[in-house]
């Protein structure tokens, strides 16, 4: 007889298994980086997946994890990409910008790269010796005016993707001398979608060229509108006051290291996508009050044909 009601027991429960089953959460495997930025108190607070809410067009999405980017998952590339046109008296702000790098936990590989005549320049590849990376780091001297983010869309292009997460910390003025619209720049929105596409979070210090006195301001405010919707639309931050020069960029690369150690992966299932696959909008809030969070507008997500490759090697 206890065997015959193990049999009946499991033979009621097998249509609540199927049902589970039926039910589970399906779509396909996606993450994106979550930035905790400006926040009340000392500290900012360590999050939990129940903390957030992920919606695509406003469908909420299942979340699967949440992963600190912190100890054995703190794994940074950050590429220092300097606008050699953006050249207004670097002097002292440089040598802040070399005790950052070296300032920078082991657990971060730093690269160099400049945008000499609107091309990219590798100068050093990421390395964790900060120290070399300093090294291959100059201030800006000047160059032809160029757009800088063909310059940008390229480095992203070219970046092999590795286990760890990648950022740019972008150094110009942000003009592109031939656009037409104050507004928009067809360049500035292919670097978004390299980033986008690539998962690659850009940060920008607005720095002037020489001529920056005698330039037309629409141009300027042009560049920095442009380093705003790039920057802003890959869950990073643009740092500038007004249309000078910074009087000092301690405070802003500071504020830089905090957001690089206050950020998550969260993982989540995404709505199946068909082809190659697409940049789906997202959005992520937090059911904390008083705390911002940093996240790209959009995501991509692999179809059932991926198109999207990245090489291996060095850039």
């Amino acid at each position: 007889m206890p065997q015959v009601a193990k049999l009946a027991s499991l033979a009621l429960a097998c249509p609540f298994l199927s049902l589970a089953q039926a039910t589970s959460p399906s779509g396909t495997p996606a993450h994106i980086i979550v930035t905790v930025g400006h926040h009340y108190g000392k500290a900012a607070p360590t999050l939990t997946r129940d903390d957030l809410i992920l919606t695509e067009l406003s469908e909420p999405l299942p979340l699967t994890n949440l992963v600190p980017l912190r100890g054995n998952r703190a794994g940074l590339e950050l590429f220092v990409l300097v606008d050699n046109c953006s050249n207004w008296e670097p002097g002292s702000k440089f040598e802040e910008l070399n005790r950052f790098i070296v300032s920078q936990p082991e657990t971060t590989a730093v690269g160099i790269a400049y945008i000499q005549n609107g091309m990219l320049e590798v100068a050093q590849n990421p390395t964790p010796d900060h120290d070399r990376a300093v090294k291959a780091l100059v201030a800006p001297s000047g160059s032809k005016p160029a757009s800088p983010f063909g310059a940008l869309a390229n480095l992203i292009r070219r970046w092999p993707q590795g286990p760890s997460r990648r950022a740019v910390l972008m150094i110009s003025n942000g003009i592109n001398p031939w656009a037409t619209d104050v507004l928009r720049d067809t360049s500035a929105d292919a670097a978004l979608e390299a980033a986008q596409r690539a998962g690659v979070t850009v940060y920008a210090i607005y720095h002037p060229g020489a001529d920056y006195l005698a330039s037309d301001y629409s141009k300027l405010y042009s560049g920095q509108i442009q380093l705003a919707h790039v920057v802003d639309e890959t869950g990073g931050e643009v740092y500038f006051l007004g249309f000078g020069p910074l009087p000092s960029l301690a405070p802003f690369l500071t504020d830089l290291a905090e957001h690089l150690a206050n950020q998550y992966s969260l993982e989540f299932l995404a709505k199946p996508v068909e082809g190659p696959g697409a940049l789906q909008p997202v959005t992520v809030r937090s059911k904390i009050p008083a705390i911002e969070l940093m996240v790209p507008d959009k995501i991509w997500i692999p179809g059932s044909q991926s198109g999207w490759s990245v090489k291996s090697g060095s850039l």
